[in-house]
């Protein structure tokens, strides 16, 4: 058991957020730098040591603003863990039940869930657990709106199957899965796609479209599907375009959506603003001293930082890794402080 001011690796717990029958995450800081803000993912259950592992090689590489980024790992450590980017606000499950999302509203938070499940798809992963739960809203949605660039930001990987990882068990956190029963089972079922719950060893991207249909369904209605109704039956504010998308995403295999890029453009409106350029000409002419402002969530970061250590979001082109342990050095650092290997000026391209 891990308690507050526990130190777990480069990092010391603070508050516990969430805690499940197999694992706990924790807010924590770093241990120099105590403004870095993480959230620590711990198993609570020996049992579950080799599944973080899987976690953490599913995600691994997986850098997107609409996926929560693996920031540590040490499954070896006294203490297990995962650390990963930090989100200030909430999951999208008491947004639904606050029944103040607007279509609009549902639109925009479904397309960024897309565009992070599209590039998980793109790279070989497939969630197969996307519910609410595992939706994160960060808390400047309130004022920047649901269509902000990455304030929408997918979660919990860990029944993730990957090209080099086949991870069909991990903490779970959800009721559905607090059995030796249900645990075989990857995802919660009223989320699951049919091919899903019978066990199928080939479910692919098309099993993440069927849990977003869900969402969908819950977001323009409050209510999870049952039977033959569709989102308008409900509520008369939404589209019929929403109707067709919905139907097209809860359908069986052969008729359901191919991509998430399939899915958000059925969704209608105009396209999301990329993230890697929202805001990046007005945030180099904000006057700040040695510093400058975060594209994606507008707080201040050295001028020299390669990520931000607010949003976590890629700061550079290309980041400067040391080659021997691959910690992140600063630009002008001549050996790396972590493991004192010399450093040179190469840099190691890491995708956004």
């Amino acid at each position: 058991m891990v308690t507050p001011n526990q130190r777990v690796g480069e990092y010391v717990l603070m508050d516990r957020i969430s805690a499940g029958t197999f694992g706990e995450v924790w807010r924590a800081h770093h241990h120099v730098w105590t403004d870095q803000i993480v959230a620590v993912k711990i198993p609570t259950d020996p049992q579950y040591l080799r599944t973080l592992q899987r976690e953490g090689v599913t995600i691994h590489g997986l850098v997107h603003p609409n996926i929560v980024r693996a920031i540590a790992f040490d499954p070896f450590a006294e203490v297990a863990y995962l650390a990963m980017e930090y989100i200030p606000g909430t999951s999208l499950r008491p947004i639904i039940q606050s029944r103040k999302l607007t279509p609009d509203d549902s639109v925009a938070i479904l397309r960024q869930v897309l565009a992070g499940l599209g590039y998980a798809h793109e790279h070989g992963v497939v969630h197969r657990d996307i519910k609410p739960e595992n939706i994160l809203v960060h808390e400047r949605a309130a004022t920047d709106g649901f269509a902000s660039p990455g304030v929408v930001k997918v979660t919990d990987f860990g029944l993730g199957r990957s090209a080099q990882s086949a991870a069909v068990g991990s903490i779970a956190y959800s009721a559905s899965l607090a059995t030796p029963q249900a645990k075989e089972i990857a995802g919660t079922l009223d989320y699951m796609a049919p091919e899903q719950r019978g066990g199928s060893d080939t479910v692919d991207q098309r099993a993440d479209l069927y849990a977003c249909g869900v969402v969908l369904y819950e977001m323009l209605t409050g209510e999870r599907p049952a039977g033959t109704e569709l989102p308008s039956e409900l509520n008369r504010a939404v589209p019929r375009n929403l109707d067709e998308a919905f139907r097209r995403s809860y359908a069986r295999l052969d008729k359901r959506f191919a991509s998430a890029a399939e899915f958000a453009a059925a969704l209608g409106g105009p396209p999301p603003v990329p993230p890697s350029a929202a805001g990046r000409p007005v945030a180099a002419a904000i006057p700040m001293s040695g510093k400058r402002a975060c594209p994606q969530c507008r707080q201040a970061v050295e001028a020299a930082d390669q990520f931000c250590m607010h949003c976590g979001v890629q700061l550079v082109e290309n980041v400067r890794r040391c080659p021997q342990c691959g910690a992140f050095p600063d630009a002008n650092d001549q050996y790396c402080i972590f493991c004192g290997q010399t450093l040179t000026r190469t840099l190691v391209p890491v995708g956004r």
